[in-house]
């Protein structure tokens, strides 16, 4: 999975277009996918801080995860 099918599965399912940010930069209060010089980070900002950094050397990896966080997660709803 890249991020345009991750787009995809996350409009399929119904998540809110402001629960995440596939574009990097971080946008508060939301889950991030990130590339990173080393691989991609998914990270959760508030307020600034990232937060539950986990590092992935793919980006299907990555992708993988944030959509089982997102889709465990009642508040992206």
């Amino acid at each position: 999975m890249d991020g345009s099918e991750l787009r995809a599965a996350l409009q399929a399912e119904g998540i809110r277009p402001d629960a995440c940010d596939l574009s990097g930069e971080g946008k508060s209060e939301a889950y991030v996918l990130r590339e990173e010089p080393f691989g991609w980070s998914v990270f959760y900002s508030e307020r600034g801080m990232e937060q539950d950094t986990r590092t992935f050397g793919s980006e299907t990896e990555a992708c993988d995860f944030l959509l089982t966080k997102l889709r465990a997660d009642p508040t992206t709803r």
